[in-house]
C-alpha cells in the first residue's frame, strides 16, 4: 500500500487509512487502533500523498521526505517525535539538508516523524513501498 490513501484528520490522533467514501463524507480506518470512524465533508482532511515540506529550492513531496528518512535509517525507525526541538531540527536536517528552516518548524517535524514512526511500524515504509512510490511519482510527473 502506498500513502495515496493515508490520511491525518485534525483534531485525530494518528493516521487513517480510507476505507470507503460515502455521500455524506467517507469511513477511515485508524492505523493505530484499527478502530474505524466515520468523517464528514466538513472535517479538515489531508492526504499524505498531498501534503509538501517547504525547501530553499520550492517543495518536496512528503512521500521524499519519508524515503530520505528510510534511507538515512536503513528503513528502520526514526528517533521519537518527543525529542527536544534542537535535537529533531538536527535529525531532520540530516535526512533532508535542503529543508527551509524558516518555514518549516519543529511542530512540522514532530509530525512528520510521528507518522513516518507509524507508517513504518505498520510495514509501510519498505524497499518495495519506497520504490513503488518512486515510480507512482515518476508517471504522475510526466502525465
Amino acid at each position: 500500500m502506498s500513502i495515496d490513501k493515508i490520511l491525518a484528520i485534525s483534531g485525530k490522533p494518528g493516521l487513517y487509512e480510507l476505507k470507503i467514501q460515502t455521500r455524506t463524507g467517507f469511513v477511515a480506518e485508524s492505523l493505530s487502533d484499527g478502530k474505524r470512524i466515520t468523517v464528514g465533508l466538513r472535517n479538515n482532511v489531508s492526504l499524505l500523498s498531498e501534503i509538501s515540506v517547504y525547501t530553499y529550492d520550492g517543495e518536496i513531496k512528503l512521500s521524499e521526505v519519508f524515503r530520505a528518512i528510510a534511507e538515512k535509517e536503513n528503513k528502520g525507525p526514526a528517533i521519537s517525535h518527543k525529542e527536544d526541538n534542537a535535537t529533531l531540527e538536527n535529525y531532520f536536517r540530516e535526512a533532508l539538508p535542503e529543508f527551509d528552516e524558516d518555514r518549516v518548524y519543529a511542530s512540522d517535524i514532530k509530525k512528520i516523524l510521528n507518522w513516518y514512526n507509524t507508517l513504518q511500524a505498520k510495514g509501510l515504509v519498505s524497499k518495495e513501498s519506497l520504490a513503488e512510490e518512486a515510480k507512482e511519482d515518476e508517471v504522475k510527473t510526466e502525465e
